[in-house]
């Protein structure tokens, strides 16, 4: 099984402006925490959103998903 997470993510940034994230902004992890106990699409991209930000730097890297930085 192979896993395709560009086709995976299919509006880039949705979960950010559901909660009220303000662009190039990170979810704080209580909020991400509390999103991903709700019901409906917005805790499923906040599971999901919890599962990518599991995975390795290197596999973030070499699929280009990356974790962006406070400034």
């Amino acid at each position: 099984m192979t896993l395709d997470i560009k086709k995976a993510i299919k509006k880039p940034g949705s979960l950010r402006k559901a909660l009220g994230i303000k662009k190039g902004k990170t979810i704080p992890a209580k909020m991400l925490n509390a999103a991903a106990k709700k019901k409906g699409k917005i805790g499923q991209k906040a599971r999901f959103a919890k599962t990518l930000k599991g995975f390795k730097k290197s596999w973030r890297k070499k699929y280009q998903v990356e974790k962006k930085e406070k400034d």
